[in-house]
């Protein structure tokens, strides 16, 4: 298992995906749907058991609808 599997900026990251997503009123298989993915995929990521790398920080960001440098900043204030 990869060491940013088990840092807490990933589970800020993956805790900021979740929020996104449920304050754009959306479930996991309505974003999987938008990826082009299968709901379990999107379940692995919120479950902590995927790292999310900046190609699916920026696809997340789309198919929720938000910034994806407010997920940059946010992991910023986290990390002080």
């Amino acid at each position: 298992m990869s060491r940013t599997l088990a840092s807490p900026l990933h589970s800020a990251l993956v805790e900021f995906l979740i929020a996104k997503r449920k304050e754009a009123g959306l479930t996991q298989a309505d974003v999987a749907a938008r990826l082009v993915r299968y709901q379990s995929f999107v379940a692995t990521v919120e479950k902590g058991q995927h790292r999310v790398d900046i190609v699916d920080l920026f696809l997340f960001s789309q198919a929720i609808g938000f910034d994806s440098q407010e997920a940059i900043r946010y992991l910023r204030e986290c990390n002080h």
